[in-house]
């Protein structure tokens, strides 16, 4: 890779290094500023499409009763075409991927930013899409509902929302849409807490609601991923720009957690939390993992990484799981002892987008819907074991921040863990039968502090289309032409891409010394990796020197004897 440096010094871009501080590239996809500008872009776009008000990406709020965000035009000033609006997401995911990729490619060319500054822009970009209503997923509608029904007084994860609206009236219910409206919670007791207090904060009225749950979407998001800052701070300014970049300033997260107002961040946070500790106190780590836990089982892969880590010593791992014992004892056993039985349900489901729908859609011709999803269930778990292993043959053992630089990664409980946990991670959510692309937050925080390459396009590539296969993404009604587009993307492009990626992990595991993200090429089916492996032609073999006689000090040139 060709790596366009002068020695200019002073930093004045923004460098740490002042060895590559005038790093000036050649090419646009090596151009930080490409990359930085079409990620700028990407929140602006949707920036736009929230600001526009209701539309079938923007979702409804109701009345709004103060000034509080979030801010868009009223309904009667303009009514965004559904054209435009998806055009422009899709646009906005298209830019997201595209300028990652560049920002990735222009820190392996050379460029080194301050850590600090991406993670101001990261913040920044996560401010301003708090501004404007939540977009293609109306998750944070049924949010909305799960606290209201614990404000007036009933289970979330023994009643739904719609026995309640179907029957009489509520300001907060009512603003529901479907799928969901008739499924119990499937959330940990500690985003059940969120839920409750955003409907304590925003009163009655939706909007309000909303914008509290809003910012509990995003401040975990935040604090997970400056966690993750966190632990590189000692690390080269690549691996801290690269830490910054992959999750702060990730447009593909932003995009999926903060501008959808998920509550994937509150179990990450906690993870990442209890990371931070599992090199010197065990227990701590396990009480951080079993707090994210309390609030999305799924992370327990985290834990399950944790105990990997220090597989070899009882007693740590004694620490751990009494760690984590706590916080999920007295969530799921003393204060809600339903809520554990609700939380395992979305193992039941199949989305589309996933590898497994179009399988699902055809079983389901040849046989009745539960034997689909058994024969279904069978096959992703069965491949899920089967691309962890692969995955661990090939990923390579990168020492993770904070150890002394001679530490044999292989010994090192954090880089053992991230690794771990990294790689469960993958695997679960390219085999999953329900699989949706905030899920991949609690891979980006691994994998911005260890490898690259490979996973690096392999993630971008699965968030960017899985994210465009739900758009528009709500159970609203919209033009046929919308509809048989978007039910292209959502049934053909993405699970055609979704089933490309486990076909590339497993070439990459066949082939593991190939550079592409698509290991297929001719050369490498036929000749092997090893042939391709060529000098390049600016650096030719170097073969030893002859033998020289020194020249004697002061002898005349002429007389000095030379080897040819």
């Amino acid at each position: 890779m060709t790596r366009e440096r002068t020695a200019s010094g002073g930093g004045g871009d923004g460098s740490d290094d002042p060895a590559v501080a005038g790093y000036r590239p050649s090419v646009w996809h090596r151009d930080h500023r490409v990359g930085l500008a079409a990620i700028i872009a990407a929140t602006v776009f949707c920036l736009i499409v929230g600001a526009l008000g209701p539309s079938v990406i923007t979702i409804t709020l109701g009345p709004r009763d103060g000034l509080l965000p979030p801010w868009y035009l009223p309904s009667k000033v303009v009514e965004p075409a559904e054209w435009l609006v998806s055009l422009l997401i899709w646009g906005a995911l298209a830019l997201s991927g595209v300028g990652l990729w560049i920002a990735m490619r222009a820190l392996a060319a050379g460029w080194r930013p301050r850590a600090r500054r991406i993670a101001g822009l990261g913040i920044g970009l996560v401010a301003a899409t708090t501004l404007v209503p939540p977009l293609t997923s109306a998750d944070v509608l049924m949010y909305a509902a799960y606290g209201r029904l614990q404000v007036i007084g009933r289970n979330p994860y023994e009643i739904t929302p719609a026995e309640i609206f179907r029957s009489q009236f509520d300001p907060v219910l009512r603003w529901t849409e479907r799928p969901w409206t008739d499924t119990p919670s499937v959330y940990g007791p500690i985003t059940s807490w969120t839920q409750w207090a955003a409907n304590q904060l925003g009163g009655t009225n939706m909007h309000d609601v909303v914008f509290w749950l809003q910012l509990f979407a995003a401040v975990p998001f935040v604090l997970a991923c400056l966690g993750v800052l966190f632990m590189a701070r000692n690390a080269d300014p690549e691996r801290r720009a690269r830490a910054a970049l992959l999750t702060i300033c990730n447009p593909l997260l932003i995009w999926a957690v903060v501008a959808g107002a998920h509550n994937e961040a509150l179990s990450v946070v906690f993870a990442v939390a209890g990371m931070i500790f599992i090199r010197k106190s065990p227990f701590l780590a396990g009480l951080g993992v079993g707090l994210a836990g309390c609030a999305k089982v799924s992370i327990g892969i985290w834990g399950l990484a944790m105990l990997w880590a220090y597989r070899k010593q009882p007693k740590q791992m004694a620490k751990i799981c009494v760690g984590a014992a706590i916080p999920m004892a007295l969530a799921y056993v003393v204060w809600e002892p339903t809520a554990f039985v609700q939380v395992l349900r979305n193992g039941a489901y199949v989305s589309v987008g996933s590898w497994v729908n179009p399988f699902y859609t055809l079983f389901a011709h040849l046989f009745d819907q539960s034997t689909s999803k058994i024969i279904c269930g069978v096959i992703s778990y069965t491949l899920l074991p089967i691309v962890v292993f692969a995955l661990s043959r090939v990923v390579p053992w990168r020492l993770a921040p904070g150890a002394p630089d001679d530490t044999d990664p292989r010994t090192d409980p954090m880089t053992i863990a991230l690794r771990t946990a990294m790689i469960i991670g993958i695997g679960w959510v390219v085999t999953a039968m329900y699989t949706l692309s905030w899920y991949d937050l609690q891979i980006w925080m691994p994998l911005a502090l260890l490898a690259g390459g490979k996973l690096d396009r392999l993630m971008i590539v699965r968030g960017a289309v899985l994210s465009a296969a739900f758009v528009p993404g709500r159970a609203v009604e919209f033009g046929a032409s919308l509809a048989w587009a978007s039910a292209r993307v959502r049934d053909v492009v993405s699970p055609l891409v979704q089933i490309m990626l486990l076909l590339a992990i497993f070439l990459w595991w066949r082939w593991p010394d190939s550079n592409s993200l698509w290991p297929v090429g001719r050369r490498t089916v036929l000749a092997g990796p090893d042939l391709s492996r060529r000098p390049a032609p600016e650096e030719p073999p170097i073969e030893p020197p002859a033998e020289v006689t020194p020249p004697v000090a002061d002898a005349d040139p002429a007389t000095r004897i030379s080897a040819s």
